[in-house]
């Protein structure tokens, strides 16, 4: 039985690179027969932050804000693809997330990490980690992180080297194993209190 992936791609920058990782990351959980949706921040274009979705009353959001709760409410986890931007997260990335709450809940996140350096994105991973346990999406131990992504991924997100197909197989098994050990507990109800 498929699960839904919205990913949440980070980057607005032109020429950004991230929509490699992204486009690699859709394909692969795809292959795996999961309903795999793209949350870009260019497409969606999210007004900076003043009010998230929980303040608005019933049925006066925007309607891209209803749209996405509409998908994260559906959804059985995260996949969140991240730039480093000065050792952080991209502000797009970070105004996006901020626009929702309860919808998170309960669901777990895994990282996507890249950079046109070698360390691949993963202080950027290390920040957002909080972000997401406070969101109520706690981050899995693993980090897909992927460095020189220039060189990397093609536009497609055809991958350049064999690592990164074994190293996203693995990151995959375990975000699955997750996400429905997750999924059964939910299914149980909510905490009683």
């Amino acid at each position: 039985m498929g699960l839904v992936f919205p990913v949440i791609l980070g980057s607005v920058r032109s020429e950004r690179q991230g929509i490699k990782a992204a486009r690699y990351i859709v394909g692969k959980l795809e292959a795996r027969g999961h309903e795999v949706v793209l949350v870009d921040p260019l497409e969606k274009q999210l007004p900076l932050l003043d009010r998230m979705y929980k303040e608005y009353s019933k049925g006066e959001a925007p309607p891209v804000l209803e749209e996405l709760a509409a998908l994260y409410r559906r959804a059985d986890g995260f996949v969140i693809v991240t730039a480093e931007y000065n050792q952080s997260v991209p502000p797009a990335l970070k105004n996006l997330l901020d626009h929702f709450l309860e919808e998170y809940f309960w669901r777990p996140s895994t990282i996507v990490s890249y950079s046109a350096g070698r360390f691949g994105g993963v202080r950027a991973a290390v920040t957002l980690r909080t972000v997401l346990a406070e969101l109520g999406m706690p981050s899995l131990p693993s980090v897909l992180a992927i460095p020189s992504i220039g060189k990397a991924l093609a536009d497609d997100g055809t991958p350049s080297e064999g690592w990164i197909d074994k190293a996203a197989d693995r990151f995959i098994d375990e975000f699955e194993w997750y996400a429905e050990a997750l999924a059964a507990k939910r299914a149980e109800g909510p905490l009683p209190y």
